[in-house]
Formats: structure tokens, sequence, C-alpha cells
């Protein structure tokens, strides 16, 4: 059973705006799916079909085998959201606020303050926890949105720019509970970020889409080898020849694009026996950045 389906899944909103256009792929349990693009580009939509917020125009979508449109309380039973701007009530105190959504999925209070402060204490907002929400900072309510979502231990996760508003340490943090809930308790992750560097550290699968479309999914070495990529090597030596084909950053540092790292050792004995001294040498694949670009250059000569 794959934790989310798509199949030509499109959505066009009244206004004429086609914002998810035939988006096809199959996620199996366990993965962090980065969904990728810059906003506009329909991750948002999806998200909210998968939810059974929207009903698509055409194609539909799966969540567990279960379609959200028809069983949208099944879905939500085994779905955490987290939106980039927490919803939560400012009144009550953060565990008052775990435990009351807590009950929504059927909880009692004991569990849901249990299951409450083993997150909020991984999350790093224990000392919080009897804090009124007002007095929370954005960093701090974004942890507790993510708190919120986990309270009934779901299957799937949807994430919406979870680390917006967090600073490094905190964001760290919550990246390594994301690759925990993955591995270690098989739950999907279904990340929506336009970072793409991001991205790149957390995830181990991607779909790029752009306007609605989905470009290319799969690994970053599937990706890669999409693109048929090359690598850059980056040389800092004195006395560079100039016979060398390469771009030149400064007097000491060039790059130089191959195809297979097999061409690196020529490069350095072109450079050695031109009488120059090598400092560095180093080989860079594509990033996921750099497949996107390429992807949607290609997109644009078309």
């Amino acid at each position: 059973m794959n934790a989310v389906t798509l199949e030509n899944l499109s959505k066009t909103y009244d206004s004429g705006k086609k914002a998810v256009d035939c988006v096809s792929l199959r996620l199996e349990r366990g993965q962090i799916f980065g969904f990728l693009g810059p906003n506009g580009a329909g991750k948002t939509t999806t998200v909210k079909l998968l939810n059974g917020m929207l009903s698509p125009t055409k194609g539909r979508c799966l969540v567990f085998d279960m379609d959200p449109c028809e069983n949208p309380e099944k879905v939500h039973a085994v779905s955490g959201v987290v939106t980039e701007h927490a919803q939560m009530y400012n009144n009550l105190t953060g565990i008052q606020n775990l435990a009351f959504y807590g009950s929504l999925f059927g909880l009692s209070e004991k569990e849901s303050i249990v299951q409450g402060c083993a997150l909020l204490e991984q999350l790093e907002l224990s000392e919080a926890k009897d804090q009124k929400l007002s007095s929370y900072s954005t960093g701090m309510r974004q942890r507790l949105s993510l708190a919120r979502a986990l309270i009934h231990e779901p299957k799937i996760l949807f994430l919406d720019e979870p680390t917006s508003g967090l600073d490094p340490e905190s964001a760290q943090n919550v990246h390594s509970m994301i690759r925990h809930l993955a591995q270690e308790k098989g739950i999907t992750v279904f990340l929506c970020t336009h970072q793409l560097r991001y991205a790149q550290e957390i995830c181990t699968r991607y779909g790029l889409m752009e306007e609605g479309r989905l470009l290319a999914e799969g690994t970053l070495d599937m990706l890669r080898r999409e693109i048929n990529s090359d690598l850059t090597v980056t040389l800092q030596a004195k006395n560079i020849p100039d016979n060398l084909p390469c771009r030149r950053l400064d007097e000491l540092t060039c790059e130089i694009t191959v195809s297979s790292q097999e061409e690196i050792p020529g490069i350095v004995r072109t450079v050695t026996q031109a009488g120059g001294d090598i400092y560095h040498v180093s080989a860079r694949l594509p990033s996921l950045e750099d497949i996107y670009f390429t992807l949607t250059g290609k997109k644009e000569e078309k």
C-alpha cells in the first residue's frame, strides 16, 4: 500500500487558474518527500487536495488507499498537518492546546498530557508548557504546531515550511525529529518548501514543481541521471596554464566541467607538468538547486 498516490491530479479554480496540472506520483511509507517549487507552483493546493479541503477537477488522490473526498474523517485520523502560520488558541497554555487537540482525535485527557509532555520535551518547549500561547514567539508557535500535528501519532505528516521562523538550533532539532519519525517510526513526511538546499539535507525523494506541473520526481541520483549531470571540478593552484579549459574565479581558482571522475587525474597532470603548484582539488555533483534550474531552463527552451 502506498502512503500517497496521485493519478493525473488536476485542480482548476473558478477564476480559471490551473493550480495543479495532471500530476502523478506514488510514495512509499517512511519516505521524506520534498515537494519543491516557488510560491504558486501548486504545492499547497496539492496538500489541500490530499486532506480533502479541496476536490480535484480531474484525476484523483489517495492517502493509504483512502480518497480524502469520500473519507475525509478517515484521512484526518492518520494525518498530521503543519502550515507555515500555526493557528491555535492564544488563551490556552501550550499543554492545554495539545490536550484539546488530542481530545479531538479521541485521546483521553491523561493520554493527551502524557503524549504532549513527551513532544514538548523533544521540541525543547517543556519550560513553556504552562505559559499561554499569546506569550510564545513565532518559532515557539511553530514547534508547538508540530507537536499538535503529532499528538495522535499519525501515519503521514504534511509539513509546509516547518522551519519558518526558527533559529538555526531549533531548525536542526526539528530536522532530527523528522528523520527520527521517518526512520524509526515509519511515518511518511510530505514536506512542502521552496528552500532547495534545506530539502536536499533532509529528504530522501523529491518532486520538482513549476506552474502546477511536476517537472521531475525521484531520488537525488535519479534526478541527476535525468539531466545527464556533469561534475564540476574546483581547482586551486599557482601558475594555472592558459591552455587549461576552465572558468577563472580568481587568480588561483578555476572551475572545470567534466563528464566523469576519470578526467580529474589528467587535469592534475596538465597543471603539474606545466610547472603549476596545486593547493586544492574537489569535485561536486549537481545540487538539487542546479537540477531544478536546469529543468526549468529546458522547459523554457521548448
